[in-house]
C-alpha cells in the first residue's frame, strides 16, 4: 500500500495559531506535514484560509466542530465553509451531556450522526466522532463507543485518537481491528503510564500494530498528529512527532 500522508490537528499548536497563523502554516509545511485538521478558524473566512493553505502545498483533511454547527440551518453553512476549504470531513470532537450521559443517549445520538450522513453525502463530505477517555467507560456495562459504532452507517468517520483511547482504559488496536472501514482518519497521540509528555514513537502504543491495521482494513486515508503536552515549544514538539514517525518509516 501506498505511504499514508501526515497531516496535523492544528490544536496542537493553537496558541501559535492565534498569534500568527501565517507563519505557523509557513513552519508546518516546511517540516513536511502534507495537511492540516482544523479547530477553529482564527477569525479568517474560508476563501482566506483555503488561500493560505494553497500557497503552502497543504490540504485541509478534517475540521473539528460543535454539533450545533451541524444542526438545522447551520448545517448548510458549515457544508458551504467547507466545500471552499476543500474538506470532506466534518468532525465532532464531543458533546454536549444530554448527547453521552446514558448508553440509551448514545444510541439515539447515532441516529443523530446517521440523519446528518445521508444530508451531507451529496456534497461529498461525511461526518464523524472524536473520541477522549469517556467514550471507554464501561460503568454500564458496554462502552459508549461501542454502541455508537454499532448504531451508525458504515459512512459515519470513527476517528480514533490513540491514546485519547489507551487513557479512557480501551485499546485502539483492538477497535481499529473490530470496526474496518471506518477510520478514515486517524489521530495519532502516544500513550506512556509513566512519561506524561511523551511524543509519538516514545511511549507504550505499538505503532506497527496501529500502521498494519489502518493501512489493511481501517480504509484510513489520514494520519493526524495531535500533541496535547510538550516537552519542548509546541512547535517543535510537533516536527519531533513528525520525524519520529519518519524514523519509524511512515
Amino acid at each position: 500500500m501506498a505511504k499514508l500522508p501526515i497531516a496535523l490537528q492544528l490544536y496542537s499548536v493553537r496558541k501559535d495559531c492565534e498569534q500568527d497563523l501565517p507563519a505557523v502554516l509557513d513552519a508546518v509545511a516546511r517540516m513536511g506535514y502534507e495537511g492540516v485538521e482544523f479547530a477553529g478558524y482564527y477569525d479568517r473566512s474560508a476563501d482566506e484560509l483555503r488561500a493560505l493553505l494553497d500557497a503552502r502545498n497543504l490540504q485541509t483533511v478534517g475540521t473539528h466542530i460543535g454539533i450545533q454547527t451541524l444542526l438545522g440551518d447551520e448545517l448548510e453553512k458549515t457544508v458551504a465553509f467547507n466545500q471552499t476549504l476543500g474538506n470532506r470531513y466534518l468532525i465532532v470532537p464531543g458533546l454536549p451531556k444530554e448527547y453521552r450521559d446514558s448508553l440509551d443517549a448514545w444510541k439515539r445520538t447515532a441516529e443523530v450522526f446517521n440523519d446528518l450522513a445521508e444530508k451531507v453525502a451529496p456534497s461529498g463530505m461525511q461526518v464523524g466522532y472524536h473520541n477522549h477517555t469517556v467514550e471507554f467507560d464501561k460503568s454500564e456495562g458496554e462502552c459508549a463507543w461501542d454502541v455508537f459504532a454499532r448504531g451508525t452507517r458504515d459512512d459515519v468517520v470513527l476517528q480514533l485518537d490513540t491514546g485519547n483511547a489507551y487513557h479512557g482504559g480501551g485499546d485502539a488496536v483492538a477497535y481499529l481491528r473490530a470496526y474496518p472501514g471506518r477510520s478514515q482518519t486517524v489521530h495519532l497521540k502516544e500513550y506512556s503510564a509513566d512519561k506524561e509528555k511523551a511524543l509519538i514513537g516514545e511511549g507504550d502504543t505499538d505503532w506497527q500494530a496501529v500502521f498494519q491495521l489502518c493501512e489493511s482494513v481501517g480504509g484510513t486515508e489520514w494520519y493526524i498528529v495531535e500533541q496535547e503536552t510538550y516537552a519542548h515549544p509546541p512547535l517543535v514538539t510537533v516536527e519531533k512527532c513528525l520525524q519520529n514517525l519518519r524514523a519509524m518509516g511512515k
